[in-house]
């Protein structure tokens, strides 16, 4: 069902090509205009969660498109941002695997009948993400402040959050794969999201 936070979603999406075309122009002005695209992008994510829960809307559409979507903006920017920012390609290399991963076993879920929501972690990891891109995006120097030196540093340890949470993820998601067919028939989303 298309509600209004799952539009939203689809808007996030939506913004990757734009953001494309501004990481073509180098330039202070272009890395500005892209980090604020980046940041209203980001800022959808937070508010289609907060509408989906206040309206009591939540879909399994948007419990898979959200995590979709997030993971598609971040890893639009960053594999950009090697090239055009000089970010580390293994640091990349690390967080598109284990986002990719993670999409996977969440595949693997669906198909067994379960949805598996973000876990708090994850979603810290995706707020440390979004603040290191939306620091590498400015690029340049303000007001004497290196906002890529920032910017780099939070995205390494964005990776090692991104790790951490993939690992907890796949132990997690292993315990709940252990369970017989009648136990998984039964498994509550509450149960679920403490797993996770």
């Amino acid at each position: 069902m298309l509600n209004l936070p799952n539009s939203l979603t689809i808007a996030r999406i939506g913004l990757i090509p734009v953001l494309f075309l501004l990481l073509f122009f180098p330039g202070k002005i272009a890395g500005f205009f892209a980090a604020l695209c980046f940041l209203v992008a980001s800022l959808t994510d937070f508010l289609d969660g907060f509408l989906a829960r206040r309206r009591n809307s939540v879909t399994y559409l948007g419990k898979i498109l959200d995590p979709l979507a997030d993971k598609l903006l971040i890893t639009a920017c960053l594999i950009m941002l090697i090239s055009l920012r000089g970010v580390d390609a293994w640091i990349v290399t690390i967080i598109v695997c284990r986002e990719i991963a993670v999409t996977g076993l969440r595949g693997i879920a669906a198909i067994e009948g379960l949805v598996i929501p973000a876990s708090n972690l994850g979603k810290k990891k995706t707020a440390l993400q979004v603040v290191a891109i939306f620091f590498l995006l400015i690029h340049y120097e303000y007001l004497s402040i290196n906002f890529h030196q920032i910017g780099r540093i939070l995205l390494f340890l964005a990776m090692i959050l991104s790790v951490y949470s993939g690992l907890i993820y796949f132990y997690r998601f292993s315990s709940l794969m252990n369970l017989s067919s009648k136990e998984k028939n039964i498994v509550s989303i509450d149960r679920i999201k403490n797993l996770f």
